[in-house]
């Protein structure tokens, strides 16, 4: 029996993000995929390898550098109209009820206000969410916003529902319980969801839900080779015959073998979680007291936790501001041309700084690239994933934002998802004189 026609699909893509210096970042190198009717399809593989890339390219919402994404069929121009997105880090609008921040995509789709309340309402029970739907984001657990995630894009009764690590935010007993909500969703008779697609790095995970799974190789990102699995369901974590497939995932995974010649990602500086205002805070504070001090009395002076203290020093030492011999933390000549700068002159001196790391040098050659001088949330996670695929991307990107509104080099709009370069000032327009 023929395999069924692919919902969508991938077709020879690459996938090139910009560099500050030289050749583009290839992502993605030749990688063919398809989405077919009733299954559940998980892409597999270590931070960077593009996973999230791919999902991006299927849905529309990054068009590829190279190659062909097909919808039923024919050439995909746009936004995918099958597919509802689930995303990592929930999306929500904190100002907006549960039941608003569901409504909020079908009324951008111009649908009447009868329609609207009756497939939010309708949405927000099946993800068992009845009774919250006056809640918060703020009164809610980690769970809870991510159903809401959940309610949003099954609201669109979507054919394909596509999820970007979408339990890597919440507990274990949680995440359990919600991909056996998914698995429930997507295998009741009378939806039209056909399809799942998910991201995620978690062997055990993948194995219980997907029916089949791409694992991936990282830069380039390609399909190293899809694995069936034709457990029946319901699956135990329990059984044999799953753990018998968890270990062969994980021999695929480990066993691949290293190119001949595997060119070094060009090192990038991790950035310690630590607020602007914690940095110029212990410049001052180390000013004031002669341009040094011992650590541990910096906590205790401060009253700041120590955890705290530690990030904001390791981020005003990658700064150059200040030098940490043994236990003391003493201002650099730099830190304190900075710290005693008249507040124009400090945020020329932060620009400076932030420009000499290679993550805003990325982000700001890629920013220079636009047409629009503007990206995408996610385009800049991934950019992080690929160059720190230690780090938490979400963490890192949250730094790395602060920092860059603190020198005025770009700005975020959280309601959009997107980062912008700073909008230069329109020159002055001279009045024009009489009689001329």
């Amino acid at each position: 029996m023929a395999d069924p026609a692919p919902l969508c699909e991938l077709r020879d893509v690459v996938q090139e993000f910009p560099q500050a210096h030289g050749a583009p970042l290839r992502v993605l190198d030749d990688v063919s995929l398809e989405v077919r009717p009733r299954e559940v399809l998980a892409l597999l593989g270590p931070s960077g390898c593009g996973k999230s890339t791919i999902l991006r390219i299927l849905a529309g919402l990054t068009p590829p550098s190279r190659g062909e994404v097909r919808f039923h069929g024919a050439p995909l121009r746009g936004l995918n109209p099958g597919v509802g997105f689930v995303f990592q880090s929930f999306a929500l609008f904190p100002w907006m009820t549960v039941t608003q921040n569901v409504a909020a995509v079908l009324e951008a789709q111009g649908l009447p206000a009868e329609e609207v309340a009756e497939r939010a309402a309708q949405a927000v029970r099946t993800v068992g969410l009845a009774g919250f739907e006056e809640a918060l984001p703020r009164q809610m657990s980690g769970g809870m916003k991510q159903r809401v995630g959940m309610a949003r894009a099954l609201s669109l009764d979507p054919e394909m529902l596509f999820m970007d690590e979408p339990f890597s935010q919440v507990d274990a007993l949680t995440a359990e319980s919600l991909r056996a909500e998914v698995v429930d969703i997507w295998s009741a008779a009378g939806r039209r969801l056909s399809a799942v697609v998910m991201v995620s790095h978690d062997i055990k995970e993948v194995a219980w839900m997907a029916d089949r799974i791409a694992v991936l190789d990282a830069r380039p990102g390609r399909v190293r080779t899809v694995v069936e699995n034709r457990l029946p369901r319901p699956r135990d974590y329990r059984d044999p015959e799953l753990q018998a497939l968890v270990d062969r995932l994980h021999d695929v995974i480990t066993g691949a073998q290293l190119p001949d010649v595997a060119p070094p990602a060009p090192p990038v500086e991790p950035l310690p979680p630590a607020r602007p205002g914690a940095i110029v805070g212990l410049l001052e504070y180390l000013d004031a007291r002669g341009g040094r001090e011992e650590l541990f009395r910096i906590a205790s002076d401060t009253g700041r936790e120590f955890g705290e203290v530690i990030a904001a020093v390791q981020a005003a030492e990658l700064l150059s501001w200040v030098d940490t011999p043994r236990r003391m933390v003493v201002l650099t000549p730099a830190g304190l041309r900075f710290v005693r700068a008249a507040p124009a002159e400090r945020k020329a001196l932060w620009r400076e700084r932030l420009l000499g790391l290679k993550l805003f040098a990325l982000v700001q050659e890629a920013l220079e690239r636009h047409p629009r001088h503007r990206l995408d949330r996610d385009f800049v996670l991934e950019l992080i994933a690929l160059h720190l695929p230690s780090e938490n991307h979400d963490a890192v990107f949250g730094t790395l934002v602060a920092w860059a509104a603190r020198g005025g080099l770009f700005a975020y709009d959280e309601a959009r998802g997107r980062i912008a370069a700073p909008r230069k000032p329109r020159p002055a327009r001279t009045p024009a004189r009489r009689g001329a």
